[in-house]
């Protein structure tokens, strides 16, 4: 197996940032384009581990990748968040008032809208990718256009940051997991300072009948656990009931955490950890 961390995107994402935070300063990086590449990508045995984001503080939940950690069950083994700073990059030669277009990820041109009514002559143009919107203007040598990324996707392709840290809300987070397969996560288990917090994340369904989530959610409250994420996603082949994903802080392995589960198995029609993690900063 490849000690490769998949990630989507172009090399320069914001998850290659989130990588270097979980696994070391220069991962070996398998980048891929879209994010069930990634699963699969850790599914064949291609890369060692994964980095996918599932929420932003702007834009909020990542929806697919909660269906895909249901799908895929990987283990999640640690988590991080990376304040998200875009950059206005362009080639280098590159100046800021020759510049009429502005290439990046749709969400990511709406977290620069303040920019862009400042300067009403650049034109917003949707790519796939952040990062792979800065390779695109380089390769090309684009002296008319730019695109907003990360400060390493600057680095990574040469090229020029023109204005730094133009995003309109700095309170702009992007949460990452990492997982693992099951088989490596045995091996090798997460090590932690003793002190440090844990989270459990797991996803259930309950019997569509008055009262069922508040009698499973009740199986927390009683054993004083305290609740940080609640998503709730459709039920594939049952309209209009759900699965609901809940992060918690507690290790589960600690007794108040496994009578909650237990008690959430009796309650619940289908419940599955999805992982026991340090708690990220």
């Amino acid at each position: 197996m490849s000690g490769a961390i998949a990630f989507q995107g172009a090399r320069g994402a914001f998850s290659e940032e989130a990588a270097r935070r979980l696994v070391g300063p220069k991962p070996a990086v398998l980048p891929c384009e879209r994010f069930e590449d990634v699963f699969r990508t850790l599914q064949s045995g291609r890369a060692a581990g994964a980095v996918v984001p599932i929420e932003n503080t702007l834009a909020g939940s990542v929806h697919e990748n909660y269906d895909h950690l249901l799908h895929f069950e990987f283990p999640i083994v640690a988590e991080t968040s990376v304040r998200i700073v875009h950059n206005l990059i362009a080639a280098k030669g590159a100046t800021f008032a020759k510049i009429k277009r502005v290439y990046s990820h749709p969400v990511a041109l709406n977290q620069c809208l303040d920019f862009f009514a400042r300067n009403p002559q650049m034109e917003r143009v949707p790519f796939y990718d952040t990062a792979g919107s800065v390779q695109m203007v380089v390769e090309k040598g684009l002296m008319d256009a730019a695109a907003i990324a990360s400060s390493v996707a600057a680095e990574i392709y040469g090229a020029r940051i023109l204005r730094r840290s133009i995003e309109s809300d700095r309170q702009n987070f992007t949460r990452f997991f990492l997982l693992r397969t099951a088989g490596y996560a045995r091996r090798h288990p997460v090590r932690a300072d003793k002190h440090a917090a844990w989270k459990t994340s797991v996803v259930f369904s309950t019997h569509n009948v008055p009262g069922a989530l508040f009698r499973a959610l009740s199986v927390f409250s009683l054993r004083d656990l305290n609740l940080t994420k609640i998503e709730s996603r459709p039920l594939r082949g049952k309209p209009w009931e759900y699965l609901f994903y809940v992060d918690f802080l507690g290790r589960v392995d600690s007794p108040n955490v496994r009578n909650a589960l237990s008690h959430l198995g009796e309650l619940a029609d289908f419940m599955r950890v999805l992982g026991c993690y340090p708690k990220g900063a």
